[in-house]
């Protein structure tokens, strides 16, 4: 798996023999030709392959005559697709909601997947890139990569260098096309989408963030809803339970950037009312024509051969009665309790619905519907057979700012059954023999915004025949000075304890500067970090960095230093250190706090510090600093906890956490610098 996290045992991370790349791996190459083949595959995807080994393997390679653990089941089905010529054809548009078009790219997926040697995975990747639909192919390469054990140590070139035209505004693709025809490098100014006569244009920076972006569409790439543990390896632990923390974040983050800039927190959609903002997303498929527009103040429209707002209305009421009973219904008929810490991830199972859904047919499938429905408003009928909206890719969903009405619609319905479950009491709040004596913030809570360049070589056409020339655009994106958790602990006990330390941000009032209760603040509460700490007997000082936070990770690097970094490391015969950047599941390190604003915006700052022996769910926690909170692909979740505990079920009397000696909470304010 990709995840840079401690998803297993710690002490096998730091007893691996050799992180370089340049060791021989699984599969028979070492990881330094394996980065370099896919590097090479992806590299200008909608052209000819440029690298004359894969060049040759994509004419002379026999997905037959491979290596596979399935016996070549998945091989030959695929070649039969090919030769009986089913598959869509190139240079068309591809969305994972297509059904047919995700079963394709799934089909190339399972042939990488099942490949027990590099040779018969590069052969097969080479093979099919010249004839698979280009962003079928991207999709299954990303996928494979990402869970194949053949691939551990690969980084993935960053999508919007793969795939600029999903992240760039059509006006920058159209001078991207210019410079190239002239033979001029250039370096074109992007915008956000929308005008300032818009006021959800304050906020596009958020929406917009290509860090952000690739953060969306990692997650559901680590955890994608058609995993099917039959086909697969391994069950994904905690699966729907990720999926509601992860969109829970998303969605309250975004609130917190609307009052940033003097904005309501946002709405939730209804099926039976309108939509009333509009979205003209400014972006165009490389093949396919533009992303459809919607106007404002629209109702909800039947979507020929997706549902009926009916249906979905139907599907919302089974959940909430469910949700209101305590259980599901098995599609065997079995009782399925939720009225425990567990729950939660069986009704996140529920709304995605992934298949680990224990009644699809019955509950349906909210959340991916929903994405559609909403998507194809602009041609809810096919009258203009318009392509997919931006709804309909995880990699353009966040720029229509109707995503964050949509999630905040599920959110309540999750906070609905979160709210169904009782308090914890002081007894479950405390950990005994533990003071928080002090909590501070060392540096200023300051944002700011740099300007970040990135490639457009692959958004152009190209031949050989004519030389690249250096095409770059560059867009505004939030970053923020660096800072420190400060907290003075003390151990009343003679030994030493294991600690999880829990830090979380919520505003403190609303636009009108009304105050949010506890009970409202602690449920939009920003997760800003959590780590295991070894509390020794009496006085303890901890200095967390911002940036060490196991919320973010580094942005990824451009494709062109991966390029480089590979190749020199191939020429010297070096090892190639970029294993920080395996996996990009997580918000950037520049992002892990709201923009704030030139007046200050006032934030509640809780940290709690509980039992490090039962929250762990394996060892050596307090060794490892890559933990990440936003779930585990390949093996056991860390924190045996739920997601945004102690948080995360409803306050009747905040007098109870402010009676605890293990939590404290402060006011801060975050400031924005032009």
């Amino acid at each position: 798996m990709k995840l840079v996290v401690l998803c297993a045992l710690v002490a096998a991370a730091a007893a691996w023999p050799n992180f370089g790349m340049m060791a021989d791996s699984p599969g028979g190459a070492s990881d330094a030709q394996k980065q370099h083949d896919v590097n090479s595959i992806l590299w200008k995807v909608y052209e000819e392959i440029r690298d004359p080994h894969l060049k040759e393997l994509s004419q002379t390679f026999d997905p037959l005559s491979g290596h596979y653990d399935d016996d070549g089941v998945s091989a030959r089905r695929l070649m039969q697709e090919l030769n009986d010529e089913r598959l869509l054809e190139q240079k068309h548009w591809f969305s994972l909601f297509n059904t047919r078009q995700r079963q394709e790219a799934l089909m190339l997926y399972d042939v990488l997947e099942h490949s027990t040697d590099w040779d018969t995975f590069a052969g097969n990747a080479a093979f099919f890139r010249v004839r698979m639909n280009e962003g079928e192919f991207v999709y299954a390469i990303y996928a494979a990569v990402t869970h194949s054990p053949l691939t551990q140590h690969v980084v993935l070139p960053p999508l919007y260098e793969v795939t600029p035209h999903l992240f760039t505004n059509s006006e920058v693709i159209q001078e991207a096309y210019k410079a190239k025809m002239t033979q001029t490098a250039a370096k074109i100014k992007s915008h956000f989408t929308g005008s300032k006569s818009n006021p959800e244009q304050r906020v596009a920076y958020f929406g917009e963030d290509i860090g952000m972006n690739t953060h969306h569409v990692t997650w559901h790439l680590e955890f994608p809803f058609w995993w099917d543990d039959t086909h697969e390896d391994h069950h994904i632990e905690r699966k729907g339970e990720s999926f509601f923390w992860v969109h829970h974040q998303l969605t309250v983050r975004f609130d917190a950037e609307r009052l940033s800039n003097y904005l309501d927190p946002v709405n939730e959609l209804h099926w039976d009312d309108m939509i009333y903002e509009g979205f003209a997303p400014h972006t165009m498929y490389k093949y396919g024509g533009y992303f459809p527009s919607r106007p404002d103040k629209v109702h909800f429209e039947d979507v020929d051969g997706v549902a009926r707002v009916r249906d979905m209305l139907i599907l919302e009421s089974r959940i909430r009665d469910a949700i209101a009973h305590g259980y599901f219904t098995g599609k065997d008929g079995s009782v399925i309790s939720i009225r425990d810490s567990h729950g939660i991830d069986v009704l996140g199972d529920v709304i995605e619905s992934s298949t680990y859904s224990p009644n699809p047919e019955y509950y349906g499938s909210l959340h991916n519907t929903a994405h559609v429905m909403l998507g194809r408003q602009g041609d809810p009928h096919g009258k203009f057979a318009l392509p997919p909206g931006v709804l309909e890719h995880f990699e353009t969903a966040t720029r229509d700012p109707a995503f964050f009405r949509l999630h905040k619609y599920m959110d309540n319905i999750f906070r609905e059954h979160k709210d169904s479950l009782p308090p914890y009491t002081q007894q479950e709040l405390e950990f005994d023999g533990v003071n928080i004596d002090n909590f501070y913030v060392k540096g200023n809570l300051e944002t700011y915004f740099e300007d970040f360049e990135y490639s457009l070589v692959n958004a152009v056409d190209d031949t050989e025949s004519v030389d690249d020339v250096e095409i770059t655009t560059y867009i505004p994106r939030l970053n923020h000075k660096e800072f420190s958790f400060i907290a003075d602990v003390t151990n009343e006990k003679n030994h030493d304890v294991l600690a999880t330390v829990r830090i979380f941000a919520w505003p403190h009032e609303d636009n009108n500067g009304v105050p949010f209760s506890f009970d409202d603040g602690r449920w939009n509460a920003i997760e800003l970090d959590k780590f295991w700490v070894m509390l020794h007997p009496g006085h303890n000082h901890l200095d967390r960095s911002s940036f060490d936070s196991s919320v973010t990770v580094p942005d990824v690097p451009s494709y062109q230093f991966i390029k480089d970094r590979t190749e020199e490391a191939i020429q010297q015969g070096k090892e190639l250190h970029i294993e920080e950047f395996e996996s990009s599941l997580g918000l950037p390190n520049r992002f892990l706090i709201p923009k704030g604003n030139k007046d200050g915006l006032e934030m509640d700052l809780v940290i709690a510090i509980t039992d490090g022996q039962a929250d762990a769910a394996v060892e050596g926690l307090h060794e490892n600093t890559s933990f990440n909170h936003y779930g585990c692909a390949d093996g056991i979740y860390p924190d045996n906890r739920p997601h945004g505990y102690p948080l995360d079920r409803h306050v009747d009397d905040s007098r109870i956490f402010e009676e605890l000696h293990n939590f404290k909470h402060i006011q801060v304010k975050v400031f924005h610098h032009e």
